[in-house]
C-alpha cells in the first residue's frame, strides 16, 4: 500500500483515507458513519496567518462528516453562516426525502503564499457526492461533483468552511435552493368514446388537447405527477430541474367524446387542402365533440381557439333570424341584385350573381346572395341578428368544453357593420368549432353547447341557450340547407353523399390577404363539421372537400 494512504474499515463500509484525512458515506436510516473529526490545533489564542494543511483537512473532515451523518446542526456549526447552512442541509435531507449520502473527497487545491506575511487565499476542497433518495416508494440515485473553501473565522481564528448555496449543488448561486417539485401533470390516458386510448402519435392533432387534458384531469382520475430536485431561484420562481425523485402515475383512464375513426379519417383529410387548415366534427343530438384537426398539426389549436370571419356560413344565422320573424319563409321574394349600398357601403355578390326578383329566400340562401341577406338589414331591427346568434346559437355564451377554446364572437353593429355581420363578415370571429356547433344546432332546433369530456366527469357548468328555434323554421333551415347541399354551392362536393345532409358554403375577405377564406358547414346524419382554409378561394373548393371526406364516413 502506497504509503500516506490507509484503509479502514468503520461501521460496515469501507473508507478510502488520503492525505491524513477520511471522508466516507453515512446511511441516514441505519448510521454507519466513517471517517474522523480533525483537531483544530487552538491553544486559546486567536490563530491568523495562513491556513495549514491540517487546518484545512480538518476543517473540511468535519463538515463533511457531520453532513453525511445527517447531523445538520453539527455540520452547519463548522460554517461561517451556522444559520444558512442548517437550512440547506436540512432541506436536502427532509425534503427532498435523502436516505443516505457518501462524500467523498478529490485532491485539495490550496493556493501558495504570496510571500513572508501574507495570507494565502482561501482553500478550495472538490468533492463528490452520490445521494440516495426514497420519494413515495420510489429509489433513485444522483451523483455529482462540488466542491467546498476553507477559510479562517476573522472572530475565532478557526477553519471554518466558507457557506454557499454552490456547497450542495455546483447549480446553485447566491439565493438559490434545491426543492422537490412536481415536473409537470400527472401522465394521463385519455380514451375516445368507445374505450380506445387516444395518443398524439397515433391522432398528432390532438397533441396540444391532450395535454390540456392532462393538466386539467390528470389529479381528477387519481393521477400522481412525478417529483424532481429543481433549483428554486431567489424570487421563488422555478428553475431547472436537477435529478428526477420519481415518475409520474397514470389515474383511471379519462373518457371523451372524440370518435377515433373520424378522428382518423379528419387527420387525413386536413393535410389535403392547403398549408393551413383546421376541422371539427360534433354530434348535434348531443353537442360531443367527435373529431378535431388541424393543419399543421401541433402548434395553435385553430379549430378550437382560431378567430376567422366566418364568411357566408354565417347566413344560416342570418336566414334563422329572418324566418323567425314570421314575415318571411323559404318561398318569399327575395331580389338578389348585383350590388346594394347600405350605411353608405356598397355590398357585392362574389361571383357578381345578378338575379333581379327571380329569386326567393331559399334559392339567395342556396346560391349564397349576399345583397338579398344585407336588403333585410332594413326590416330587421339593430342586434337581431346578433341576438339570435347568442341567444339560440350560443355563440359568446361562456363554453366549458374540456378544454380552452374561442367561443365566438358576434358584437351589435349598426350601419355597414350591421350588413357585413348578416354576411359573416365585419367583426364576427368564429372557428371551426363554433360553425360545426351552428350546423349541429341548425340540425336538430336545439343548441347543445360542444363538449370533449363529458361533464358527468367533473359536473361542471354548460352554456344553455336561453331559446332554441321553433319546430317550423328548424325544418325550414333544414330544408334551405339540403337544397344547398344538393342544387346548391355545396352541391360540387358533398352532393353525392347520399342520406340526410345539408350545407353552406363560406367565402370570407380578409384585409392584406390575396384569396379568401374558404368556409364549409355541413350535416349528415347525427354528425355536423366546419372547416376553414385560410387564404385559399371559394368554400366548396377546399374546405367542402375536407368536411365531405369526413362525413362520407359517418
Amino acid at each position: 500500500m502506497q504509503r500516506g494512504t490507509k484503509s479502514a474499515v468503520i461501521g460496515g463500509l469501507i473508507a478510502v483515507v488520503v492525505g491524513g484525512v477520511a471522508y466516507g458515506g453515512y446511511d441516514l436510516y441505519h448510521g454507519g458513519l466513517t471517517g474522523h473529526d480533525g483537531a483544530d490545533g487552538s491553544d486559546g489564542k486567536v490563530a491568523t496567518g495562513p491556513l495549514s494543511a491540517t487546518e484545512v483537512d480538518s476543517a473540511a473532515n468535519g463538515f463533511l462528516t457531520a453532513w453525511a451523518a445527517g447531523d445538520t446542526a453539527k455540520a452547519a456549526a463548522l460554517t461561517d453562516d451556522p444559520s444558512q447552512a442548517s437550512a440547506a442541509l436540512g432541506s436536502f435531507r427532509t425534503n427532498l426525502h435523502a436516505t443516505a449520502l457518501t462524500l467523498t473527497p478529490q485532491q485539495t487545491q490550496a493556493a501558495p503564499s504570496t510571500g513572508p506575511g501574507t495570507a494565502a487565499a482561501p482553500t478550495r476542497v472538490p468533492f463528490s457526492a452520490k445521494a440516495t433518495f426514497d420519494y413515495a416508494g420510489q429509489q433513485s440515485s444522483w451523483a455529482y461533483d462540488s466542491a467546498l473553501t476553507v477559510v479562517r473565522d476573522t472572530t475565532t481564528g478557526k477553519p471554518v468552511v466558507k457557506w454557499a448555496p454552490s456547497v450542495v449543488s455546483p447549480r446553485l448561486a447566491a439565493g438559490q435552493s434545491l426543492e422537490a417539485a412536481p415536473t409537470g401533470a400527472p401522465p394521463l390516458t385519455a380514451v375516445d368514446r368507445t374505450g380506445k386510448p387516444l395518443s398524439a402519435t397515433a391522432y398528432p392533432s390532438l397533441s396540444g388537447i391532450l395535454q390540456q387534458l392532462a393538466a386539467r384531469y390528470g389529479t381528477k382520475v387519481h393521477g400522481t405527477p412525478g417529483m424532481a430536485v429543481r433549483v428554486r431561484e431567489a424570487n421563488g420562481t422555478a428553475g431547472p430541474v436537477l435529478h428526477t425523485l420519481s415518475q409520474g402515475k397514470a389515474g383511471s383512464p379519462l373518457p371523451t367524446t372524440i370518435d377515433s375513426r373520424l378522428q382518423a379519417e379528419a387527420e387525413k383529410a386536413i393535410k389535403t387542402e392547403g398549408p393551413d387548415a383546421s376541422f371539427v366534427a360534433v354530434q348535434p343530438s348531443t353537442g360531443d365533440i367527435l373529431a378535431v384537426a388541424d393543419n399543421p398539426a401541433y402548434g395553435y389549436d385553430k379549430a378550437m381557439l382560431g378567430q376567422y370571419a366566418s364568411g357566408s356560413t354565417f347566413k344560416v344565422i342570418t336566414a334563422s333570424t329572418l324566418l323567425s320573424t314570421g314575415k318571411y319563409t323559404p318561398t318569399s321574394k327575395l331580389a338578389c341584385p348585383k350590388t346594394i349600398t347600405y350605411g353608405g357601403r356598397s355590398f357585392h355578390n362574389v361571383e357578381g350573381e345578378d338575379f333581379a326578383n327571380a329569386t326567393t329566400v331559399a334559392t339567395d340562401f342556396a346560391a349564397s346572395c349576399n345583397t338579398a341577406f344585407i336588403s333585410t338589414a332594413s326590416v330587421l331591427p339593430d342586434g337581431a341578428v346578433e341576438n339570435e346568434a347568442k341567444d339560440v346559437f350560443g355563440l359568446g355564451l361562456t363554453w366549458n368544453t374540456g378544454v380552452s377554446s374561442w367561443d365566438g364572437k358576434v358584437p351589435a353593429g349598426t350601419g355597414s357593420l350591421k350588413a357585413s355581420t348578416y354576411i359573416g363578415q365585419g367583426e364576427v370571429q368564429v372557428n371551426p368549432l363554433n360553425m360545426a356547433s351552428v350546423a349541429a344546432t341548425a340540425k336538430t332546433g336545439v343548441f347543445h353547447q360542444p363538449v370533449i369530456v363529458p361533464d358527468s366527469v367533473d359536473h361542471r357548468q354548460l352554456a344553455q341557450a336561453p331559446r332554441q328555434l321553433g319546430s317550423t323554421v328548424s325544418a325550414e333551415i333544414r330544408s334551405m340547407m339540403v337544397l344547398t347541399a344538393r342544387e346548391g354551392t355545396a352541391e360540387p362536393t358533398i352532393g353525392s353523399l347520399s342520406g340526410d345532409v345539408g350545407a353552406k358554403t363560406g367565402t370570407a375577405e380578409v384585409d392584406g390577404q390575396t384569396k379568401p377564406n374558404s368556409w364549409f358547414i355541413a350535416y349528415r346524419g347525427d354528425v355536423a363539421a366546419a372547416a376553414v382554409v385560410p387564404n385559399t378561394g371559394e368554400g366548396y373548393k377546399y374546405a367542402g372537400k375536407i368536411v365531405t371526406a369526413v362525413l362520407s364516413v359517418s
